[in-house]
């Protein structure tokens, strides 16, 4: 997926998060609203694994191919902090 398509999702998703916020200001039914972010939450996902294989295709795999093993290494212990991070 390219940076053009990466970046057309996410506004897609910008304008459903205004639009939720738009849902909330008019008091709709919560669970229609509920149903919207659980949309949102979704769609962030998917851009969000797009980048993370992006990034084990490109930074990580050249990482790899230097040989260089703190490279290696700082590259591993990102994800390793990241998956951390989204545990909590």
């Amino acid at each position: 997926m390219s940076s053009t398509d990466k970046i057309k999702r996410l506004n897609r998703i910008a304008g459903q998060v205004r639009g939720v916020a738009q849902m909330i200001e008019d008091d709709r039914y919560c669970m229609d609203i509920l149903h919207q972010i659980a949309a949102i939450k979704s769609a962030l996902a998917k851009v969000e694994s797009q980048v993370l294989k992006d990034h084990a295709a490109c930074c990580v795999a050249e990482a790899i191919a230097s040989g260089d093993e703190a490279e290696q290494r700082q590259k591993f212990e990102e994800l390793v902090e990241l998956l951390e991070r989204t545990r909590k």
